[in-house]
């Protein structure tokens, strides 16, 4: 049954205030069961939205990584064909192995707590599931907005 029909039905029985106390609690039931179908199509559709947010902006990482490689491979030739002019060929390699070790433990670190600081929560469902549950404790309290 629809939606449309059912509240048409609900309405029919208010005006007519001839509604019985099983009729009362299918309908709760149902829009119960609407309720939590919602908020379910809610979530998918949020975290969906996520992922391809996610999706994308990885495509666009392994561009800029391939592109950094390239630049880090040509700028490491030149900078150790740089340091050959002052030391030993094999220790301007060295340097600049360190460095590029260095580098790469800084960003494994940066990396590593900007992952732990995020979060796939959908933050939109847990509110609007607060809001529910706080509606259903004080169902005569306004808790919804209205948008």
């Amino acid at each position: 049954m629809s939606l449309i029909s059912r509240r048409t039905r609900q309405r029919e029985r208010a005006e007519s205030h001839d509604a019985t106390f099983g009729e009362l609690v299918a309908d709760l039931t149902s829009d119960a069961r609407l309720l939590v179908r919602q908020e379910m199509e809610l979530a998918k559709a949020e975290m969906r939205q996520e992922a391809g947010r996610a999706g994308r902006a990885g495509g666009m990482f392994g561009v800029a990584a391939f592109a950094a490689v390239m630049v880090a491979v040509f700028g490491s030739l030149g900078a150790m064909f740089a340091l050959t002019a002052v030391l030993w060929s094999t220790w301007a390699a060295l340097i600049v192995a360190g460095a590029w070790l260095l580098i790469g433990a800084l960003m494994f670190l940066k990396g590593r707590t900007d992952l732990r600081r995020g979060s796939m929560t959908p933050r939109r469902t847990v509110e609007t599931l607060k809001e529910d549950a706080e509606w259903a404790r004080h169902p005569t309290r306004r808790t919804h907005r209205i948008e």
